[in-house]
């Protein structure tokens, strides 16, 4: 697998992102219209590279109490340290969409942004959005994913990768499910990965990768899967005995 260009790339990135420390604060804008909701548009959980500009804009739209796209709503975007945005508020356009491009911080993990309209009354009304942003590990499992485990974890087929999913009997889990993948340790599934789905009497249609994958692969490919996991994983603590 080669990684020298994404060290490379990686590099670059955080050494731009180390210039945007703070953003200049921007002139107020003046709203000349009000909805009452917002909703995403596209945009929301991309996964990047730290340090980078998402793929794609985040596009947001303000609505009224009937469903209908307001033109001229304000819309404030905010995020933990590190984000970076091409504005901090625009008006929506003419079909009541309000566009930002995002830089994600140095850091790996999910970075939850909030955008922030106001009512007739002065209300705010907000919408948190979530992005994922991959550190190396989760980069190469990022890649492994593609490789391997996609054409049938992933229903959808692609231009680039048809999907196997509707050909097999079991169906196998995506890994963005959360609610599933949250339950297995790590250990869970390095076995699993490594030597099979009936090393945990899952189907046997799940393979072995242990003479495919490294260990090091199948630990990134483990990372890449808690960051996507939704709802989030979260780590078990440490046992203390109480005796």
């Amino acid at each position: 697998m080669k990684s020298n260009p994404w060290i490379y790339a990686l590099l670059a990135a955080t050494a731009l992102a180390g210039c945007h420390h703070q953003q200049p604060a921007a002139a107020a804008l003046q709203a000349k219209a009000a909805g009452s909701a917002l909703v995403v548009s596209s945009g929301d959980r991309q996964t990047g590279v730290i340090g980078s500009q998402l793929p794609q804009p985040l596009v947001l739209q303000v609505n009224d109490s009937q469903g209908n796209a307001v033109t001229g709503a304000k819309v404030a975007i905010s995020g933990p340290a590190g984000v970076v945005f091409d504005s901090t508020q625009v008006l929506t356009d003419d079909n009541g969409l309000a566009t930002f491009k995002v830089q994600l911080g140095g850091s790996s993990g999910r970075y939850e942004l909030t955008a922030t309209s106001q009512d007739a009354q002065g209300k705010p009304f907000t919408l948190s959005v979530v992005e994922l942003a991959v550190g190396y590990p989760q980069e190469v499992g990022r890649e492994v994913n593609d490789k391997y485990c996609s054409r049938c974890h992933n229903p959808d087929s692609s231009a680039e990768q048809v999907s196997n999913y509707d050909n097999l009997a079991v169906k196998p889990h995506a890994f963005t499910s959360g609610d599933v993948y949250n339950k297995f340790s790590d250990v869970d599934l390095t076995n699993i990965i490594t030597h099979g789905g009936p090393s945990l009497n899952r189907s046997a249609l799940m393979p072995p990768y242990g003479n495919t994958l490294s260990k090091s692969e199948i630990k990134a490919v483990i990372s890449y899967i808690r960051l996507v996991s939704d709802p989030p994983y979260v780590a078990p603590g440490v046992a203390y005995d109480k005796r």
